[in-house]
């Protein structure tokens, strides 16, 4: 069997998950929005499962916005208004895309990863309206202060009160990566908008949300029938919110121990790779960052033979994001921390989840080592 370690890529789904799912494709097929007996109980079922995400989260059902993933959320939130926006330089692709169509600030980030919450502030314009701070960086786990942003963002609404300045300040993030394993508690947070994906934390691909404040005042962008309140049109996925809702509720019951016991793997692995590789570059924030985050780069070697000849091995794993992987090009994140090419293109991200255990890192460990070292020999390094 495969030794799979790119769960920041995709999750398997949860056979809990699926369990719960299967009604809804077949006996309990029926369109919610129906005036029927049996459509009214689909409807109930389904408000119940976003009563139950929200729970999770902390907010109230009516402030959710189920989606087709966190892409699609994300685009809901920057549409929300108009004029400057502020976002990091190692944001997730959707975001940057997203920023792109408004005026907008990336901010730098720390070697580590990490951004600095002063240099948010003095990127604030009159006129900025949004700020989107992924919670937890999907190539290197980096973990970023949000409530400290947020306490930023207060004052400067209390300043703008004062000054007569009429622009909403919004606080937005991206926690996909972060879900199962960090607090998602909104109060706790700070944020006024959240993203979240099913397909973290071992539910159904396509499936998301977004939560807004009611402070914020989105804007459709999918229009139609008019459901999720006239905001997100067409028929609900049933099946993929019952899905979410048993996902997210049993990865947060579950993450403290989790987290724990990833982060014992993690750094078993790394103190091996580290070991047999003194040289190797461990990319992201070593005290805040993802329990199942290991960012590792070997200055010198291809990533991306690494990748095929550790397939060939039975081990999986990436050299960053998938979406920068699919188009072929240089990760965005490692320049932004300041990685040299030589480095950055020796860089493997190392995901652990659900299905890790001791015996598959011990194994993967001997075959990155032996790998590296093969690639060492053939060029020389």
């Amino acid at each position: 069997m495969n030794i799979y370690l790119d769960y920041a890529a995709a999750t398997p789904l949860d056979d809990n998950v699926l369990a719960a799912m299967q009604p809804y494709f077949a006996a309990s097929f029926y369109n919610p929005s129906s005036p029927y007996a049996p459509a009214v109980t689909v409807r109930r079922e389904y408000e119940a499962a976003k009563a139950q995400i929200a729970a999770v989260i902390g907010v109230r059902p009516g402030e959710l916005i189920m989606t087709a993933g966190a892409t699609e959320s994300i685009n809901l939130a920057f549409g929300a208004g108009s004029g400057h926006v502020i976002i990091a330089d190692i944001e997730h692709q959707s975001v940057l895309a997203a920023a792109s169509r408004h005026e907008h600030t990336r901010v730098a980030v720390s070697p580590n990863g990490g951004v600095n919450p002063d240099d948010i502030k003095k990127a604030i314009r009159p006129d900025t309206w949004l700020i989107s701070i992924g919670l937890a960086n999907n190539e290197i786990g980096t973990i970023q202060p949000l409530s400290r942003i947020a306490e930023i963002i207060k004052q400067v609404r209390a300043e703008r009160i004062a000054e007569g300045n009429t622009t909403p300040l919004y606080l937005h993030s991206d926690a996909s990566q972060g879900a199962g394993q960090l607090d998602l508690h909104v109060t706790r947070l700070g944020v006024d908008m959240l993203t979240l994906n099913a397909a973290k934390v071992y539910g159904p691909k396509q499936v998301g949300l977004l939560y807004a404040a009611r402070s914020v005042k989105l804007q459709p962008q999918i229009v139609g029938g008019g459901q999720e309140a006239g905001l997100r049109s067409g028929t609900e996925n049933v099946a993929g919110v019952i899905g979410m809702a048993v996902a997210l509720t049993q990865a947060d019951k579950g993450r403290h121990a989790e987290v724990v016991r990833l982060g014992d793997l993690r750094n078993q692995l790394q103190a091996k790779l580290l070991d047999a590789f003194p040289e190797a570059v461990i990319s992201g924030n070593q005290k805040h960052r993802l329990a199942g985050h290991l960012h590792i780069s070997f200055p010198g070697l291809d990533a991306e033979r690494l990748v095929f000849g550790l397939e060939t091995r039975g081990v999986l794993v990436a050299t960053g994001s998938a979406c920068a992987a699919n188009k072929g090009t240089r990760s965005h994140v490692l320049t932004a921390i300041g990685l040299d090419d030589a480095t950055a293109d020796g860089s493997l991200r190392l995901t652990l989840g659900k299905g890790t255990d001791q015996a598959a890192t011990d194994q993967a460990a001997v075959h990155i080592i032996e790998e590296v070292s093969r690639e060492k020999a053939r060029v020389g390094a």
